[in-house]
């Protein structure tokens, strides 16, 4: 009878496997809960070089590629807003812009005149007695000053002019977010590169690892990690006027969960890491519990990469994320190389099913709590006896 009893335990214990204690779903249920009923819940995609490739263009955010690195004029143009001042010279005393003669000392007086500092208009133009509105803005320094020594040709005395802009709005750029003093630079004749504008800007207040440098130049906006620009010396492009560099400080970490070595938010540097590294960060498997079939990592896709990856997929709507199951298989040794490619972001999951001997395992051990005593008092029963 008792043996009967225990075969019945056994056998109730093992059939419901799913009622043990567990750190998460079954690699089977994961793939039966993605669908309930007739609602998608989540798409599971299982990792493939086509997939590898899919992704890739996820995070290939580029600023070399994206725009150039194309040297600034020589001739630096005077815009709409540029500060000017305006110094005008003649041949002799007595002119419009000179002193009159100094008749008593034998000396002539002052040959110069300095047209306080002015704004460029929304005209493009500025303001000089005697010669009116001149043209400047799209002009350079030396164009305007012989602009204006046209205009006053015949009216001045030889005249000479010297343009000087004093803040050269039009041809600076932005610095914005974690610097240490955000401001409009003023770009340099020479040409100034991303990293000597956010030098100039103070630096950066946040560690190197932590920062993304965003940059905006009319509709393009593209932004890469400052790791990766300090690292690359190509993404350290020239800057043109009116670009706008944010410095964006985000901790990079992934969750990671299950049959892994830790459970735990795991920290990583801004320029990213693979999946090969991500299990390595997260302790490695372990041997005795984890199913290398079932490793997952869950991620919400943005609209167009879901797209791309499950075109026909119920659950795309136009500027929602999509919840995605990507599924790889470590048994296979191919595998192992398509997870050094395959790229771990943010906010990521990093999942890994237990072994379902690992389950039965389990089972057994109740069973053996449950069975012992019985078996402990049957022994002492007939001993007594």
């Amino acid at each position: 009878m008792l043996r009967i009893t225990g075969v019945l335990a056994l056998t109730t214990i093992l059939s419901g496997c799913s009622t043990l204690p567990a750190t998460g779903p079954s690699a089977s249920d994961l793939a039966e809960q993605s669908v309930s009923g007739e609602t998608q819940n989540y798409e599971i995609i299982d990792v493939t070089p086509s997939v590898i490739d899919t992704l890739a263009a996820r995070w290939a955010d580029n600023l070399l590629a994206t725009f150039g690195d194309y040297r600034p004029s020589i001739d630096t143009r005077i815009g709409v807003g540029d500060t000017i001042s305006v110094t005008i010279w003649e041949a002799a005393a007595g002119g419009l812009f000179s002193a009159p003669l100094l008749t008593d000392r034998f000396s002539t007086g002052s040959k110069s005149a300095t047209i306080p500092e002015q704004v460029v208009g929304r005209d493009g133009a500025i303001s000089v007695p005697y010669a009116g509105r001149i043209k400047v803005a799209g002009q350079t320094v030396a164009q305007v000053q012989t602009t204006v020594e046209r205009a006053l040709d015949g009216k001045a005395i030889q005249p000479q002019v010297l343009i000087n802009v004093i803040r050269p709005i039009s041809n600076s750029v932005t610095v914005t977010g974690e610097v240490a003093n955000g401001a409009r630079i003023p770009l340099s004749v020479a040409g100034d590169r991303l990293l000597e504008v956010i030098a100039t800007a103070g630096g950066i207040r946040a560690p190197v690892n932590e920062t993304f440098i965003q940059l905006s130049r009319g509709q393009k906006t593209v932004r890469v990690a400052m790791s990766r620009v300090v690292r690359d010396p190509s993404q350290n492009i020239y800057l043109r006027p009116n670009d706008v560099v944010t410095l964006v400080r985000e901790p990079q970490n992934f969750v990671a969960f299950g049959a892994t070595g830790a459970n735990a938010v795991v920290p990583f540097d801004a320029d990213g890491i693979s999946l090969s590294e991500a299990i390595a960060k997260a302790g490695g498997l372990i041997d005795s519990r984890a199913d290398p079939s079932g490793v997952f990592v869950l991620r919400y896709e943005p609209e167009a990469t879901a797209r791309r990856l499950v075109p026909g997929s119920p659950l795309i709507q136009p500027g929602r994320s999509i919840p995605i199951v990507y599924r790889l298989n470590l048994r296979d040794s191919r595998n192992l190389f398509l997870a050094q490619k395959f790229r771990i972001f943010a906010k990521d999951t990093l999942y890994v099913t237990n072994a379902p001997f690992t389950e039965a395992q389990k089972g057994l051990q109740i069973f053996y709590m449950m069975t012992a005593p019985v078996g402990t008092g049957a022994a002492l029963y007939k001993l007594a006896r």
